[in-house]
């Protein structure tokens, strides 16, 4: 899928030379070039070209200016902050930061993880969705394009189990669930890490995977339609605690190396 070519950034005041006198006064807009210097202290990955992916992905609407130029507001900001946090955070698949977009998720409303709730258990979000996704599939071309993956590691993922597609046509597509892992693969390809690399994590899924299974398989093979969907709904609780714990893990022991 194409990206359409738009102009480089406007010059580091924020407007383009000759901007129209309406536009000088809005000093509240930023330019992406801005954006991504306010935001890079609390996210340093961020990058003009991650900001318009998102953008692409229908997350973001930024103001044009009559050349062409993109505008963000304060509420711009703090929507791709929102963005950037669901991601880090929650490890949320674009999909379903879309969908909590949608239904008014903001930063302010956002439910902390393990928060105590009324009744004075932990109430855990579930930050994944493992209910059918929207059955869109992407193209090989279409998803090293969105990504900016190389093939070959492309294939090295389908090699070691981590994707797999579906071949339709003698032409292999691949979900939004495998489209945003080869985008999360490709950011660390940049590292040095490869394919054979990602095993550990292949592994550490699977495992906690049929972990979750036995926990609740009986209600999952339950033939009873609201014993099955409240199965589900446990399933997405529990693998959100197990992800929470699993990033408070990982933080620790990072710590340790930093120290």
């Amino acid at each position: 899928m194409a990206v359409q070519a738009t102009p480089a950034d406007p010059p580091p005041n924020g407007m383009e030379e000759g901007a129209a006198p309406e536009l000088s006064k809005r000093q509240k807009s930023l330019t992406i070039g801005a954006v991504c210097k306010a935001l890079a202290q609390e996210f340093p990955d961020i990058s003009i070209s991650k900001i318009r992916y998102l953008e692409d992905q229908k997350l973001l609407t930024p103001r044009r200016t009559p050349g062409g130029y993109r505008l963000y507001t304060q509420g711009d900001v703090a929507r791709l902050r929102t963005i950037l946090r669901m991601q880090r955070d929650e490890f949320l698949p674009l999909r379903v930061i879309r969908q909590e977009l949608a239904a008014g998720r903001s930063e302010d409303a956002a439910p902390v993880p393990g928060r105590v709730g009324r009744d004075g258990a932990r109430a855990w979000r579930p930050s994944v969705s493992v209910r059918e996704s929207t059955g869109a599939l992407y193209s090989m071309d279409d998803v090293l394009e969105e990504t900016k993956a190389e093939a070959k590691l492309v294939r090295e993922l389908e090699e070691y189990g981590v994707v797999k597609g579906e071949m339709r046509g003698g032409v292999r597509y691949f979900d939004e669930t495998e489209r945003e892992i080869i985008a999360a693969v490709a950011e660390l390809a940049r590292y040095g890490v490869g394919g054979r690399n990602l095993r550990v994590f292949r592994s550490s899924a699977d495992r906690e995977a049929n972990l979750l299974q036995q926990i609740l398989a009986p209600a999952l093979r339950s033939r009873n339609p609201e014993r099955r969907k409240e199965a589900v709904d446990a399933l997405e609780n529990l693998a959100a605690v197990a992800t929470h714990l699993k990033h408070l893990l990982l933080i620790r022991d990072l710590r340790k190396i930093v120290r």
